[in-house]
């Protein structure tokens, strides 16, 4: 249990060999890497754990298929040996799933399934598995329901992963701490502190408190995706040219819906390629790809003409759907940083490698995949390996996730218990010794526990409730107006843990006013 005010005494006495400023999967990844090396590692986040695009990302575990039609052979062999390697690490936060491409006739290339089954074959040979099919017309329909059948041909079906982006941060975060390193979210990184051509130092300011304090580095690690220009430019001349895009997504009920896969599709318009697919009990559309041209500070927000282009596309492959506004449970939408080729693409055709620099001890990240976050957090650490020789002999192909020690006996179903491990891992023990036995019963149209509100409340540095509702679970994704209904029983919970009255008011308006602005349907 982290006493705030107690940290943030202590933090400015200790000399940090790495100080990585941004909480998602990036800097989450860097922050275990470089904690299991033995180094001494502090994680800040001027906002939220995975606040910004590790929240709001498709929730895809994937090598990217079109990456490979593009030629992009490296890019996918990684994303898939990454792939491969969550899926044995972490089962129930990552989960293989099956993904189908429906073939039509007259649909040129895209209609030839034997063209698509070497696409496929190549897939799973950079994966090093065989998990890949043909389904004929008939079987396909029957496994998607009310799926447009005009001309249709069959589908192939090849599998991906699917995951909890946030709690995969935090689990991430969860195995740093259990290294030795330090994490507190809203603190800001103010300035660095340069001395003799090296960084010796960062200013940072609590965001609770405003009060500031100066923290001892030796490297600073600038994991800040989007926003990575701010503090590099401190420290380098040239700035990175990053192109921020914005991916919107859908949320709608599996009974307006009903999938238990992953679709790929073309939209009816302008042939982009995009999905629909099953995520946490609800069908998820998305997502678009557009440059992102607003205030970077301010949370980004789907457009009217994004929800009409998703619904568009939703309603176009399922006919009898006949998808509305009113389907809409919630919205989210996340901006990549995406490091420019500058030649002026698509945004849908722009490559997604990550980039590192290193400036005086400052060492600066963009770019990337998800998927891929252990990897760049090795090769983040290489560039640091100048001002930090010890963690030469770190071991790069380490786990990320350590098991759960002995036997856990558990009144929960093999599939609950199953997800329930994934998310917690290590802690699964304490976290079902600690937790009312009563709270582990799935609040409604969830596979949420209410002891996971709970243990969230406690132990996971929830500061805001929006936090909570968004981040650490994802009830306010899942349920109608943001889980409002569930108010009552979630101020009982947190009136438990510590909150006040005058507190939960505050939280609760706070909540219901970002949950209106940035995950509901805009004004059409």
């Amino acid at each position: 249990m982290l006493n705030r005010d107690v940290l943030w005494q202590e933090l400015p006495q200790t000399e940090w060999d790495i100080i990585v400023v941004g909480g998602g999967i990036t800097g989450a990844g860097v922050a275990r890497e470089a904690a299991r090396a033995g180094a001494k590692v502090l994680l800040i986040d001027q906002k939220d754990y995975a606040f910004g695009t590790s929240s709001r990302s498709s929730k895809m575990v994937h090598g990217g298929l079109r990456y490979i039609a593009m030629g992009d052979i490296k890019l996918t062999r990684h994303s898939l040996v990454e792939r491969e390697r969550l899926l044995r690490e972490a089962p129930g936060l990552v989960d293989r799933m099956s993904y189908f491409f429906a073939h039509y006739q007259g649909g040129g290339i895209k209609s030839n399934r034997w063209a698509f089954a070497i696409l496929l074959m190549a897939y799973d040979i950079l994966a090093g598995i065989k998990d890949r099919s043909y389904f004929n017309a008939k079987k396909f329909l029957a496994r998607v329901p009310n799926y447009r059948s005009d001309k249709l041909l069959g589908a192939s079906r090849y599998t991906d992963a699917v995951t909890d982006d946030t709690r995969l941060v935090i689990r991430v975060l969860d195995e740093a701490c259990k290294d030795g390193a330090v994490t507190v979210n809203y603190v800001k990184a103010e300035k660095t502190i340069i001395t003799n051509d090296q960084v010796t130092a960062l200013v940072v300011r609590d965001e609770l408190s405003q009060e500031t304090a100066t923290l001892k580095a030796k490297v600073v690690v600038n994991a800040t995706g989007a926003w990575v220009n701010r503090l590099r430019q401190e420290v380098a001349t040239e700035t990175v040219s990053v192109r921020p895009q914005r991916g919107s997504h859908l949320v709608v009920s599996a009974e307006r819906l009903p999938l238990n896969d992953a679709l790929i599709l073309f939209h009816p318009d302008d042939n982009r390629a995009m999905f629909i697919y099953t995520w946490e009990g609800r069908t998820v559309i998305g997502t678009t790809d557009l440059d992102h041209k607003d205030n970077l500070d301010d949370e980004a927000v789907i457009t009217a003409e994004e929800v009409k282009y998703l619904l568009r596309a939703a309603n176009h492959e399922f006919p009898q759907a006949k998808l509305t506004p009113n389907d809409v449970i919630a919205t989210f939408s996340g901006v990549r940083p995406i490091v420019s080729s500058g030649k002026g693409l698509d945004p849908s055709k722009e490559r997604r490698d990550h980039a590192v620099w290193a400036d005086k001890g400052v060492i600066s990240v963009s770019g990337g995949k998800l998927t891929t976050f252990r990897q760049i957090a090795q090769d983040v650490l290489t560039a640091a390996e100048s001002w930090l020789p010890t963690i030469k002999q770190r071991d790069q192909k380490a786990s990320v996730f350590s098991k759960p020690e002995g036997h856990i006996s558990s009144p929960l179903s093999p599939e609950q218990y199953r997800r329930f491990v994934g998310k917690y891992g290590y802690l699964a023990q304490r976290f079902l010794a600690e937790m009312p036995a009563q709270e582990l019963k799935l609040i409604p149209e969830t596979q949420t526990m209410w002891a996971e509100v709970r243990w969230a409340l406690r132990y996971e540095q929830v500061v805001h409730l929006d936090d909570l509702m968004l981040r650490r679970t994802r009830l306010g994704l899942l349920l109608v107006k943001g889980g409002a209904a569930h108010f009552d029983t979630i101020k009982q919970i947190a009136l438990s843990e510590g909150w006040t009255e005058e507190r939960w008011v505050s939280e609760q308006a706070r909540y219901s006013q970002i949950w209106q602005a940035y995950y509901s349907l805009p004004k059409l």
